[in-house]
């Protein structure tokens, strides 16, 4: 006993000692990083109060005596979002921009998975190519797709949605690919020695495993490319962003305010929709 409980303590005492090194070298790190980034705490105490300043300015000067007023009454909600018509369908804009490129991009992550799954690629060259083509779609910003495509189609939504649709195209490959890693292979390999193609073998074996996750990873993605809709809609690319980047360099604050309690009120009820969409779904899939 006595040489059992020496052995755990001399373990505990390397594991404490491993634990503090990860720690140190941690600090470490996070020091270069600061440096490198110039994260001073003098630049966080001098740009705070801009910060607040900066939201102060944009802070809408509603009146409680003339909150629920007409349009040109000042002080007033209708006041605020005067424009409300035209700001809520560029955010309807924004969200078919999100959904057309996030249905384009799984369709091409789908189609690219099985081929980047290291146990479904036919050969080890497939699935080097396929994932380094993967990580490709995704290494280069979505907005940086949006910059490139502006200047090839024209400014308007068509550009965003390629450029996102491309983007996603990567992320999504890459969580389909680690889904498609993680099946059970007994039925693969079942269909397989009874004679079923490959192509049977993703149809019966696979996808009905892997379905669920790849639905709720669409419909995820689908929140994330909301707000990424809005935010290359900066370099004209459509949608409620480029409306937004507009009254941002012109210095209209409280323009500013209405348009991002909007785009939040709109994510938030998107995000509500499809957490309930997932649920049904990926519920019904799985009785």
């Amino acid at each position: 006993m006595l040489a059992i409980e020496q052995a755990w303590r001399a373990q505990a005492r390397a594991r404490r000692l491993a634990n503090l090194g990860f720690g140190v070298l941690l600090l470490i790190c996070l020091a270069v990083s600061a440096k490198i980034a110039d994260v001073t705490p003098s630049a966080l105490i001098a740009g705070l109060p801009r910060v607040g300043e900066y939201f102060a300015k944009i802070t809408p000067t509603l009146q409680w005596a003339h909150l629920f007023g007409g349009v040109k009454t000042e002080g007033s909600f209708a006041f605020w979002f005067y424009r409300l018509d035209s700001w809520a369908w560029l955010m309807f804009e924004t969200s078919q921009i999100a959904a057309m490129a996030t249905l384009g991009g799984s369709v091409m992550g789908f189609l690219l998975c099985f081929s980047a799954s290291r146990n479904l690629a036919p050969n080890r060259l497939t699935y080097v190519v396929m994932r380094r083509g993967l990580e490709l779609f995704r290494t280069v910003p979505d907005i940086v797709y949006a910059l490139i495509l502006v200047w090839a189609f024209g400014v308007g939504p068509l550009a965003g949605i390629l450029a996102i649709a491309a983007h996603t195209t990567g992320a999504m490959g890459k969580l389909f690919a680690e889904a498609v890693e993680n099946a059970d292979m007994r039925p693969w390999e079942a269909i397989r020695a009874t004679g079923g193609t490959w192509a049977q073998g993703v149809r019966y074996a696979i996808l009905p495993q892997v379905l669920p996750n790849f639905l709720s990873y669409a419909l995820l993605r689908f929140e994330i490319n909301v707000r990424g809709a809005a935010v290359i809609g900066f370099v004209g690319a459509g949608g409620i962003g480029q409306e937004l980047y507009q009254v941002i360099s012109q210095n209209y604050y409280e323009e500013i305010s209405a348009i991002v309690v909007l785009m939040i009120v709109a994510v938030a009820l998107i995000d509500m929709f499809s957490e309930l969409v997932r649920t049904r779904i990926i519920g019904r899939i799985a009785a």
